[in-house]
């Protein structure tokens, strides 16, 4: 027998280590799959190779441009060189058997077990998800138990898909039904009475809307006794894979309270509770449209900027073919209801597919979808729309982790607002309004949702974002800003083309879109051109405010006190107020560590900044809403000329109005859209109880001495309106009197589906009631009227607005009359 080993003189797959020499010595690679490496991946191999001795590095690759291939081979180059243990790290298990197969069509030796021999030798690469390698039972070792697998280089792909996983992991949740619940909302309890009594009380009688922030300064003096309530519970389903992650990061976690629920979660991921991480000797991660590059920072612990010079490929020519359309912009007059008939008439003949934010709305497409996937069906779903070419399928909430390749997906619609799905998220959401911060994550969730559907540079696909709160935020609020090159590329083509059919209906957009779906050869040349004119040069999308919050983070936890708050503050030169009064609260939480009163003078000033953080322990003093001589069509001329152009103001009233609806645990957004409304007709508007603490939902002033006091109950569903909601409007008028005094006219008014007192209710006579029919007949006015004075440029005129108003029946005088009812009492 002749003895082959004796003959090798070059390299061969087992000893070379520049991953292109690697790739084409592979003896056992398909036949027909692999004849040689793309342009695209030996780019990226061989800026990889003269950067690998980086600890930490960034790899920034189009979806379908081989990003597995790049993995597997790099992983294969650092075994070779003597860098083992390797480990490929994805989302989840569907995502491990695809890279499983391509390293066997490779012919590379890879496996899912870590307890393989060969693994831990160094001699095949495991491919694992994230939830293996990050919880609290983590065969890899957890905290003070040190390392048990060694990790000598590490691939994390889809990145921004795993990141989900590991907040998860290091998120703890008490249900209500809990001892530890009880415990942790009794010692908390007086504390959250401070912020909001009223807020509590409704979260006491189970109001599913309320999501309090706790109070970090009563979190961390009662820390010793929290952890006692959580050490008995450890062994719990709800604790005890994540009470190892989080028990030495308890003070320097956030705790949110709901009626069913409290969730406590670290301000950054202390990745180091898993040492394999820590100590892995190279860290890769690889993602095609991470935007904010700097959750590698809040979440993988990485400070270090040269990491965040990405490796990627020079150009975008191999990002395959979209057309994006906004019909809602195109046409502010197409409904919901007009695309959903357009979807239902495109799935004769493509397969559709939907991503919805939640349960609720994937009701909304039931009658005519042909399956809907959640958690549970989401990878059986996905494998029988692959062997299907027509049809109609719903995803909920999942923007990302899967791979719709060429049939499975051709007319892709993104409808409505990601949601955020942790209580802490929301409630951050909730103080960010109004920042660059709230608008990036929502683009890098929508960005992300539309890759789903083209996997290759020849594949193609329609997009369709809708919903009136999402293209507000997109549109009026420039979150298209915040796209990558290559999308935002796609999107200024598809831009042009929608300029040429402005005003169109349904068909017309129709129409349109067959361009793209029908792969019409002045279509393709056009998209292909689009990108193939960008080059991708190594861009850092960091945010300097992440960077900072991770450090301070990290020196909190090493007990180094020294400016720590100051350094926060200082973070950014000159952000606006909000996110200036976000960085003194999170500056406030760490001084309140060694200066309580220094923390408290933060908190004060932060909420000096922004009305709807936390509220300092001796409380905030309430401004009245108060101002000049109200000229109602003065002060509307005023609002619609601060937006760019007049098309805006309809869109960001969209926006507005779509938030405005009866539905459960929509509480937080339908006051906020309800204050903003009174802008858009000339009024002035407060959130006292959000502001404050203390009295209405909602304060409209209409005019000198005139004002609305509003309770807001849109998530109700019984038929009549119970004592504690009576009480509370009552409450709330005689807040508004102690303020304002007797001799300012206001009267209050519920914004309830039932316009029926029970029977224990005692309402005030001048009580009003904003029921569903009035609600929907101020919603059409008011639509009417904005769209009326910006499509006929009248938004400087005066005279017409007031006109307008008149003809509306949109006056001070007019709002009792035709926008709320009296309400009857139950005998």
């Amino acid at each position: 027998m002749i003895d082959f080993s004796k003959l090798q003189t070059g390299q061969n797959s087992d000893t070379a280590l520049q991953p292109r020499d690697i790739f084409n010595s592979l003896p056992g690679k398909e036949k027909g799959k692999y004849q040689y490496p793309r342009d695209v991946q030996s780019k990226v191999w061989e800026q990889w190779y003269s950067r690998k001795n980086e600890s930490n590095l960034v790899i920034k690759m189009n979806t379908g441009s081989g990003k597995t291939v790049v993995g597997l081979l790099i992983l294969k180059s650092c075994l070779n060189e003597g860098k083992g243990p390797a480990v490929y790290v994805v989302p989840d298990n569907y995502l491990v058997e695809q890279v499983l197969q391509e390293a066997r069509s490779l012919g590379l030796s890879a496996t899912s077990d870590y307890n393989s021999h060969s693994f831990l030798q160094g001699k095949e690469i495991l491919v694992t998800n994230i939830h293996t390698l990050v919880n609290g039972l983590s065969a890899f070792g957890v905290g003070d138990q040190g390392v048990k697998i060694h990790i000598g280089s590490l691939i994390v792909d889809d990145a921004h898909a795993c990141l989900e996983t590991i907040e998860d992991q290091y998120t703890v949740t008490l249900p209500s039904v809990c001892d530890s619940y009880k415990g942790v909302f009794k010692l908390l309890r007086n504390s959250l009475i401070q912020q909001s009594e009223p807020r509590v009380l409704e979260m006491e009688g189970l109001d599913p809307s309320i999501q309090m922030l706790a109070p970090f300064w009563a979190w961390q003096s009662n820390i010793g006794e929290i952890s006692r309530l959580l050490v008995n519970e450890k062994n719990e389903d709800h604790l005890k894979f994540k009470w190892p992650l989080i028990k030495d990061n308890l003070k320097l976690s956030r705790c949110v309270v709901s009626a069913s629920k409290i969730e406590i979660s670290p301000h950054c991921i202390p990745i180091n509770t898993i040492p394999s991480i820590e100590f892995a000797e190279r860290k890769i991660f690889m993602t095609a449209t991470l935007a904010d590059d700097s959750v590698l920072a809040s979440h993988f612990g990485i400070t270090d900027f040269r990491a965040y010079q990405a490796i990627c490929p020079d150009s975008y020519g191999d990002v395959g073919d979209r057309m994006i359309l906004m019909p809602q912009v195109i046409n502010p007059e197409i409904s919901d209801d007009e695309i959903k008939q357009l979807c239902v008439h495109a799935k004769k003949f493509f397969n559709v597919v939907i991503i919805v934010p939640s349960d609720h709305r994937a009701n909304y497409w039931q009658d005519v979808a042909d399956s809907i996937l959640k958690k549970g069906n989401i990878h059986e779903g996905i494998k029988a729309l692959r062997s299907t070419k027509a049809g109609l399928t719903v995803l909920v909430n999942r923007y990302d982790g899967i791979d719709l390749p060429n049939d499975a997906c051709r007319l892709l619609v993104i409808d409505g607002l990601p949601d955020v799905r942790r209580m802490i998220d929301k409630v951050e959401e909730g103080i960010l309004l109004g920042t660059d911060r709230t608008a990036t994550q929502i683009t890098q969730r929508v960005e992300q949702g539309m890759g789903r559907g083209v996997r290759s540079n020849d594949d193609y696909c329609a997009v369709l974002l809708m919903g009136k709160t999402l293209t507000r935020k997109l549109y009026a609020s420039s979150g298209v800003q915040k796209f990558s090159v290559g999308t935002k590329a796609q999107l200024d083509l598809s831009e042009k083309v929608a300029s040429q059919i402005a005003k169109a209906d349904l068909k017309a957009i129709w129409d349109t879109l067959l361009y793209c779906l029908n792969q019409d050869p002045n279509w393709v040349s056009a998209s292909k051109g689009a990108l193939t004119s960008l080059t991708a040069t190594p861009v850092s999308n960091i945010d300097p405010i992440t960077i900072a919050l991770r450090k301070a983070y990290d020196q909190a936890l090493a007990n180094n006190s020294s400016d720590i708050g100051r350094n926060i503050i200082d973070a950014v030169v000159s952000p606006n107020k909000v996110m200036r009064s976000y960085l003194k609260l999170r500056a406030a939480e760490y001084v309140n560590l060694y200066d309580q009163v220094e923390g408290q003078r933060l908190v004060l000033s932060a909420a000096s900044d922004n009305s709807r953080t936390l509220k300092p322990i001796d409380g905030i003093g309430y401004h009245k809403l108060e101002g000049e001589l109200l000229d109602q069509a003065r002060e509307c001329k005023n609002h619609l000329q601060s937006f760019a152009n007049p098309n805006i103001p309809i869109i960001e009233l969209d926006g507005i109005l779509e938030d405005l609806k009866f539905e459960p645990n929509t509480a937080a957004r339908f006051e906020l859209a309800f204050a903003q409304l009174a802008r858009f007709i000339g009024f002035s508007s407060q959130r006292p109880e959000t502001e404050s603490g203390k009295g209405p939902d909602v304060l409209w002033r209409t005019g000198t001495n005139q004002y609305i006091v509003v309770e807001c109950k849109n998530g109700a569903t019984t038929d009549t309106i119970n004592k504690h909601d009576c009480n509370q409007l009552n409450g709330s008028g005689e807040w508004f009197e102690n303020k304002y005094g007797a001799n300012v006219s206001y009267f209050p008014m519920m914004i309830h589906p039932s316009k029926k007192f029970e029977h224990a209710a005692s309402p005030k006579a001048t009580t009003r009631i904003m029921d569903v029919d009035k609600l929907e007949q101020l919603k059409k006015n008011v639509r009417e009227f904005i769209k009326s004075v910006c499509s006929q440029s009248l938004i400087s005129d005066e005279a017409q607005i007031r006109s307008q108003l008149l003809q509306l029946k949109l006056r001070p005088v007019d709002f009792q009359e035709y926008y709320t009812v009296k309400y009857t009492a139950t005998h």
